[in-house]
């Protein structure tokens, strides 16, 4: 499992703090982050659940954690005046987080990097087979372009390369650390690809900006007609820019999972997309008990008390029979195809097939 990222504020004992909780301790929380209850039960008698995007100051005034995901935006807009000194976000991402208000304000706070990333690769494999599949991609002789190789990009990396493809990574800030491994330039990701898939977080600044990284420019200078697949965050792909892109042939295929302005999408895009998603990728029940056992003992560890249980991921109903070709049995588990299916039949209940998601497993065993 990976580290938990815990942001300290230098303006709170969180060790003090730990000392005053009781079971009167109120945390408010994302009624759509599985599996958590039970144990928050074992904390506080003083739960409260909330849809994500009804998350308000209210709830949160007399608050003492804050449990969120993506749709609640953890600004001082929210946080004002309240007394909640901790919040985490079960994902991986945190661009939902004003990390500068909570340093202003001393609330210490953590995401989950990595958290889902074998769900993500689960989602890419899939795809991956189905390409070979449906599409008659030879995968062994094809290359992929890996954006971003942090903890999801690298065990993407690993699935390609069991599949023989070669294999290019672009990823800026590890190469200027010097990290291990081969990079390669975005020209040369450009110039060189078959597949090409995003795997970064979403930034507007810095030495290498994320947003709109798949831009009209870089669409234009795509010289293999790849197929284009994000996973990552919807603005790292410029959809109008996508689209056009698909209208005069200068991609493949596409695959989206994660979009701009969502729940509100690009229609015209998801009827032009060969496998639409309603930012799934990463709804695995093993990628969302990771989450909750990350949350849970960073919770936990700021307010000085006990991890009260550990959370497991439920078992694949006793009648599932496992296909006894391993591709054939990593579709059972997971087609895309199928998700794509219900989101193109019914757009308007992106957030409806989000929030109820039936939650996959990643393996058999």
């Amino acid at each position: 499992m990976a580290t938990t990222a815990l942001h300290k504020s230098s303006k709170r004992n969180a060790t003090a703090a730990g000392r005053l909780i009781s079971r009167q301790m109120k945390i408010v929380i994302d009624d759509k982050i599985p599996y958590i209850r039970e144990a928050i039960s074992r904390i506080t008698d003083n739960a409260v659940y909330r849809k994500g995007t009804e998350i308000s100051a209210e709830d949160v005034r007399d608050a003492d954690a804050l449990i969120v995901r993506t749709r609640t935006k953890c600004n001082e807009k929210l946080l004002k005046n309240s007394s909640v000194k901790f919040v985490a976000t079960a994902t991986i991402g945190f661009d939902h987080i004003d990390a500068d208000y909570m340093r202003r304000a001393g609330i210490e706070w953590m995401s989950c990097p990595g958290c889902n990333a074998a769900s993500v690769a689960q989602y890419l494999r899939s795809v991956l087979l189905l390409l070979k599949r449906q599409k008659g991609m030879a995968l062994e002789s094809s290359t992929i372009g890996i954006v971003g190789c942090g903890h999801v990009g690298s065990k993407v990396k690993k699935v390609a390369e069991e599949y023989g493809m070669h294999v290019l990574v672009c990823d800026p800030p590890r190469q200027e650390r010097g990290d291990e491994g081969q990079f390669v330039t975005m020209d040369e990701i450009e110039q060189q690809c078959d597949v090409i898939t995003f795997h970064v977080p979403l930034t507007r600044n810095g030495l290498h900006p994320t947003y709109h990284l798949a831009d009209e420019g870089f669409f234009n200078r795509l010289r293999r007609r790849p197929v284009i697949i994000n996973t990552s965050r919807g603005e790292v792909v410029d959809n109008d820019a996508l689209l056009s892109a698909l209208i005069y042939n200068k991609v493949r295929d596409a695959v989206i999972d994660t979009w701009e302005n969502e729940p509100c999408i690009n229609l015209r895009l998801m009827d032009k997309v060969w496998i639409a998603t309603p930012h799934i990728a990463g709804y695995s029940a093993d990628g969302k008990v990771n989450a909750d056992n990350m949350v849970l003992e960073g919770l936990c560890r700021h307010f000085g008390i006990d991890v009260p249980c550990r959370i497991c991921p439920p078992s694949l109903p006793e009648t599932f029979v496992p296909a006894a070709d391993d591709d054939d049995l990593r579709l059972q588990l997971y087609n895309p195809l199928d998700d794509s299916a219900r989101l193109k039949a019914s757009p308007e209940s992106f957030e409806e097939l989000r929030g109820n998601y039936p939650l996959r497993r990643e393996s058999a065993g």
